[in-house]
């Protein structure tokens, strides 16, 4: 047996009892006299284990529930020996006991989690999170930028009227209304915002040589705009604030968090997967128009040559250019396309170009 003091709540009264507790190996019980009920046997089978800093609480019973606390450190020792001998030993006093490398390690692996869960799972979650906002934010986002941004622009009214009736003339998909403007500016770059403003600037018209590259451009704008791409990224670049909006489902903290990122919408930089997807679906459509789809290889290539600086894919927020036009030669070969030419589109096309 082993016996030592100990402090016994009944569970009626906030006032504790002295008592003499022994562990009676033989029947596995625990046992101690009180002076209104006498001798109690509680089984060791049936008792709960509950360890806080030094001292420890042993629980039994629902109605109610009767407490004994043991701070004799002698007795504790001997105690949670026979426990861990029986089985019975807390899983907080077994991790105590594994020492401190073991605690070093698991303290290194759980914060590694927290880190890949971050890095890797955190932003996948808040791209599904974009599902919350509602796609009338996507109007109400894009227009305020749309209206900040072009106020310091030189919009060229000419080829944007002849850009929009370009993209009129072509079975897009879109959901959205697509409003095209285009600006003069040397920038080799469009951009396209998620109210359906997609933004060309002129340095890339004249890059173009063929109305099928005008026509691949704008495929791939759209594709971002009917897949929310932007709104996708935005909740992807604030991960961390939308998990938790996302989990108390905080549709307001959400859009409080988008509304913060609305200066980026320029600046985005779209995932290698969203570039992808624009590039495929993009040339899904110039074949639906009846479109040559090597435009859209012809413009990477124009822009490959005009940025002639590679940068490493790792590096890239994009794919490379290379990899974008394999990909897309490797689609083109596994579709039977057919094109014919549309003059009115190279008529308009040559409008844009004058």
């Amino acid at each position: 047996m082993i016996k030592g003091n100990a402090f016994y709540y009944d569970g009626l009264s906030s006032v504790s009892q002295n008592i003499d507790l022994i562990i009676d190996k033989e029947k596995k019980q625990l046992v101690f006299t009180t002076l209104l009920v006498g001798e109690i046997n509680w089984p060791i089978e049936d008792i709960e284990i509950n360890y806080n800093s030094q001292i420890i609480n042993i629980h039994f019973g629902s109605k109610p529930v009767q407490v004994i606390k043991l701070d004799d450190e002698e007795f504790i020792i001997e105690f949670t020996q026979y426990l861990k001998e029986n089985g019975k030993e807390g899983w907080y006093q077994r991790l105590i006991n594994l020492g401190t490398k073991i605690h070093v390690i698991i303290a290194i692996a759980f914060l590694g989690t927290i880190v890949l869960g971050y890095i890797y799972l955190l932003p996948i979650i808040a791209e599904r999170a974009v599902v919350l906002v509602p796609e009338d934010y996507d109007t109400e986002l894009g227009g305020g930028f749309y209206n900040q941004y072009i106020e310091y622009c030189e919009i060229d009214s000419i080829k944007t009227e002849a850009l929009n009736s370009f993209a009129q003339h072509l079975d897009l998909e879109n959901k959205k209304n697509l409003k095209f403007t285009v600006v003069n500016s040397e920038t080799v770059n469009a951009f396209a915002l998620p109210d359906g403003n997609i933004i060309v600037f002129t340095g890339l018209l004249d890059l173009m040589e063929n109305y099928d590259e005008l026509a691949g451009l704008i495929g791939h704008e759209v594709v971002h705009v009917n897949k929310r791409h932007s709104m996708k990224i935005l909740c992807r670049n604030a991960a961390g604030y939308l998990f938790v909006s996302a989990i108390l489902s905080d549709v307001n903290g959400i859009i409080a968090t988008i509304s913060d990122n609305i200066n980026s919408l320029q600046s985005l930089s779209y995932s290698r997967g969203f570039e992808q997807e624009a590039d495929e679906v993009g040339l899904n459509i110039m074949i639906k128009n009846n479109i040559k789809p090597e435009g859209m290889i012809n413009l990477f290539k124009r822009i490959q040559n005009k940025h002639d600086i590679d940068i490493p894919a790792i590096l890239s927020s994009h794919p490379l250019t290379e990899d974008r036009i394999q990909t897309i030669k490797n689609i083109i070969k596994s579709k039977n396309s057919r094109y014919v030419e549309n003059k009115s589109l190279r008529d308009l096309f040559l409008e844009l170009k004058d």
